[in-house]
């Protein structure tokens, strides 16, 4: 969209207050645009309700192909694992040795390789166990275990993609605590996009775009939700989704694998407690997409990459309760993002919530 002049109260418009008057926001990571329309969370909800998360699921089952001692569709039996546990996809979307489609014969019919290779790990050998539930030992194993993948499939594809969906509106069929990292031949589309507007951001301000974000949030404090030593967490002043966060270093970070020690250890800090608030929001177990995005990979490792900032999304689709969630349809695909509470009101709502996680508070008043 292009921004309209900046200029006085329009006739009948008021002094603007953007909790309560729609506007539009940038996102310079995207280069697009989101509608803030506060007002609309006020509107009567008659649309659909979800299912919430089961609150019994089992510890171990022998059905459930994410357990140790499972058998997987393919027949491979799991291994009594007691920590993290990485294996290849059973049903990959990307597979190393595929055929090179044939050349193209008009440009408004392209095709190009893509090669890559799919792998699940399992956060933990329980079902019933989440990553704010974990301990910090347990999350900063699952923390070493993404920088090694990182590394491992990175010296060779451009692009390693790690990221986990957790719960069913998200598309997770197994409650096991899981993610996926998908390695690619060529940059999907996201990474392309946030390779160009932090070069560019970097040319023309000679810092970088995250980590200059990172210290303007730090300062102004009204969309921070969590903070420590090295990381701080934000929903950032473009968020689309009503809860979505930004997990950011303070220390310019080009890839996960870079992280310092200390560093990997406050990072499982600061999600657990990040992730302990998203569960205590609605006290259910709370659903989203998170992902981690840094530097490309294998032959850009020995390119400058200095214009990126390694970062994490998380986009949880919940709304206004554990039943009613935020729909990405109509306008949104359309025409551009539309968000219905200011990012100022959802930081501010995380923000004040206990980091002592509520099924741990029932325990302790039972």
């Amino acid at each position: 969209m292009e921004p309209s002049p900046a200029g006085g109260d329009e006739e009948g418009g008021g002094r603007f207050r953007a909790s309560e008057h729609q506007h539009a926001r940038y996102n310079p990571l995207r280069d697009d645009w989101v509608l803030v329309s506060a007002h609309r969370v006020k509107r009567p909800w008659q649309g659909q309700l979800e299912k919430p998360p089961p609150e019994d699921v089992p510890r171990w089952d022998p059905n459930n192909p994410l357990c140790p001692g499972a058998t997987r569709a393919n027949g491979e039996v799991n291994p009594q694992y007691e920590g993290t546990f990485v294996f290849p996809n059973d049903f990959p979307a990307l597979q190393p040795d595929a055929p090179e489609p044939g050349d193209d014969d008009h440009p408004l019919f392209r095709a190009a390789a893509a090669r890559g290779v799919c792998k699940v790990m399992c956060f933990h050998p329980w079902s019933d166990l989440t990553l704010p539930l974990m301990s910090l030992v347990e999350i900063r194993a699952v923390i070493d275990a993404w920088a090694e993948l990182a590394a491992e499939l990175g010296a060779s594809y451009p692009w390693v993609q790690i990221f986990e969906n957790k719960g069913a509106m998200m598309g997770c069929s197994n409650p096991h605590p899981h993610c996926q990292v998908w390695a690619s031949s060529f940059l999907p589309n996201e990474a392309c996009l946030e390779d160009r507007t932090q070069r560019q951001h970097l040319s023309q301000h000679g810092v970088p775009m995250l980590l200059e974000y990172a210290e303007q949030e730090a300062r102004r404090k009204e969309r921070l939700v969590v903070e420590n030593a090295d990381w701080l967490v934000v929903v950032p002043y473009w968020a689309t989704w009503p809860y979505q966060t930004l997990l950011l270093p303070r220390r310019h970070v080009c890839r996960l694998q870079d992280l310092r020690d200390s560093e990997r250890d406050s990072l499982a800090s600061i999600m657990q407690r990040l992730l302990i608030k998203y569960d205590n929001l609605f006290e259910v177990s709370f659903p989203y997409s998170m992902g981690w995005h840094g530097a490309p990979t294998g032959p850009y490792l020995e390119e400058d990459c200095g214009h990126w900032q390694l970062h994490a999304h998380y986009y949880p689709p919940l709304l206004r309760s554990a039943t009613v969630r935020k729909f990405m349809v109509g306008y949104e695909m359309l025409a551009q993002a539309q968000r219905d509470l200011t990012p100022e009101q959802a930081a501010e709502r995380l923000r004040s919530l206990p980091e002592v996680h509520y099924k741990q508070r029932s325990k302790e008043m039972s």
